[in-house]
């Protein structure tokens, strides 16, 4: 029988940053799943594709932690979750023409048992911190990342590269993304952490990782910190989530644009 982990601890930021006039992230924690969205396409469209998402995500909880559906069907119904996102952008833009083009990304982690199952779409990032080490769990949909993958771009060459910010999937709610669901093995103390790239884009891995030597909640302080010290271009939103024996104590909260 599989060992029994939860989300002992969980702590989570959202900010406009320094150079938004509003928020377009929106995000979820519940004792089981955290997630980060990332809306695109304007003030408004941005934070309301990015709210569809994480609702839509939400609506779906209930049945996922349903202790009578077996491990494949959730996994299926949680890959699909995305589908469910998709569609509830296409439903805003059929009502309202003049939010087509609008869309978000979305990263979201959930924690069943002894493995933590990642269900990723953009560039909103998911990580592992284990011991001392940081771990990248997602792979970013972005024009430069498939030139890396490709060798046609070095690493060292991204932070000025033009497309840096050109996503190759997003949710949009054209109908075409193909969700993948990943699963990770977890361990006690293991640290989960779904992030905006307005953290990632300013604070590099190395200084992410050291953060969390301190507990969680002063770890997500000293990032947003961090990010402002650094111009904070952008929104940023960041959620860390501790392994554990025993489950926090807290119900499902949206934060962000969606609240």
């Amino acid at each position: 029988m599989s060992q029994q982990f939860h989300f002992s601890s969980i702590a989570w930021r959202s900010e406009v940053g320094l150079h938004r006039e509003g928020n377009e992230d929106s995000g979820l924690v519940t004792k089981n799943f955290i997630a980060v969205a990332d809306g695109m396409g304007g003030y408004v469209g941005g934070e309301i594709a990015s709210s569809a998402a994480i609702k839509a995500l939400t609506e779906l909880i209930p049945t996922l932690t349903d202790l009578e559906i077996d491990s494949d069907s959730r996994d299926d119904l949680y890959r699909s979750s995305a589908i469910a996102m998709d569609e509830a952008i296409a439903a805003v833009v059929r009502e309202r023409a003049e939010l087509s083009g609008m869309g978000t990304t979305i990263t979201s982690l959930a924690l069943f048992g002894d493995q933590v199952s990642l269900l990723h779409i953009g560039d909103s990032r998911a990580y592992r911190i284990r011991g001392k080490k940081i771990t990248q769990l997602s792979h970013d949909h972005t024009v430069v990342q498939e030139l890396i993958d490709q060798g046609r771009l070095n690493p060292d060459e991204i932070e000025n590269h033009p497309q840096r910010s050109f996503l190759t999937q997003a949710l949009m709610g054209n109908g075409n993304i193909e969700p993948i669901l990943l699963a990770f093995p977890v361990e006690e103390n293991d640290i989960y952490l779904v992030c905006s790239d307005g953290l990632t884009n300013v604070v590099d891995e190395s200084k992410i990782n050291a953060a969390f030597k301190s507990d969680i909640g002063a770890a997500i302080d000293a990032l947003i910190d961090l990010t402002y010290e650094n111009g904070a271009p952008d929104n940023v939103s960041v959620v860390a989530a501790k392994i554990g024996k025993q489950p926090a104590a807290i119900d499902t909260i949206l934060f962000g644009a969606a609240q």
